[in-house]
């Protein structure tokens, strides 16, 4: 066969819908877009939604916190004070009869039993008082502020100023600590006039409400310390 018998494959050519750079098995590119403002806007209305909930929270939580916050502190706060006063002696007393002969009494200073059928008027009294008038005040609510002979002037005044206006204070020569403060069945042992544990005693003590006759005042009692009935119109 010559080169003129034989028939030439048809050339290949493009096609005449697409641009030349382009095969006919390719797909178009993909079309790139921007997404539609609409969602932004969404986003941007939900913002103060979630913010005012957030807030919401936060303040909702806070408030229920703040009873349980406040809680643990005067927990810690009476706990502290319990420390404080452990060395509080406590007893149960029941006695209360009136009598005019001297009592031997189980505490010094003593915390109450029975007692004079006067009480001391209150104020402090600058020598010893006697006991069986002393806790007649007890009964009715009396502070007794006992302290050594020996102190100074500065620290027995500034033990006066402290002395509620329902008490009574009194130099006592066999005292076991330098200064012991007393209420009806309560008493505790004090280093000195500067033992922060005073203050603490009367705010917990001081209103005298472990007494029989809470409530009473000593005043009307006799202003002698050796108990000597109080003079006409006096009402002891």
């Amino acid at each position: 066969m010559s080169d003129a018998d034989q028939t030439p494959d048809p050339a290949p050519h493009a096609s005449p819908d697409l641009p030349p750079s382009e095969s006919p098995d390719q797909a178009p590119a993909a079309m790139s877009y921007e997404p539609a403002p609409v969602v932004e806007e969404q986003r941007s209305s939900r913002l103060p939604l979630v913010l005012a909930t957030v807030g919401a929270v936060l303040v909702l939580g806070a408030a229920l916190a703040a009873p349980l916050v406040d809680q643990a502190l005067r927990g810690e706060e009476e706990v502290q004070r319990a420390l404080d006063l452990t060395l509080v002696e406590t007893w149960d007393i029941t006695d209360r009869a009136h009598t005019t002969d001297d009592v031997t009494y189980p505490q010094n200073p003593p915390a109450g039993g029975a007692h004079a059928p006067i009480w001391l008027d209150c104020g402090v009294y600058d020598e010893p008082v006697r006991d069986e008038n002393a806790v007649h005040d007890l009964e009715h609510g009396t502070v007794w502020i006992t302290h050594d002979p020996d102190l100074s002037a500065d620290d027995v005044e500034e033990l006066a100023t402290q002395l509620p206006d329902n008490g009574i204070m009194s130099p006592r020569s066999d005292l076991p600590s330098p200064v012991v403060v007393t209420v009806w069945g309560a008493q505790l042992q004090l280093d000195g006039a500067d033992d922060e544990r005073l203050g603490l005693f009367l705010e917990e003590y001081g209103d005298g409400h472990t007494a029989p006759e809470f409530g009473v005042s000593c005043q009307g009692g006799t202003p002698d310390p050796t108990g000597a009935l109080p003079g006409e119109g006096v009402n002891a």
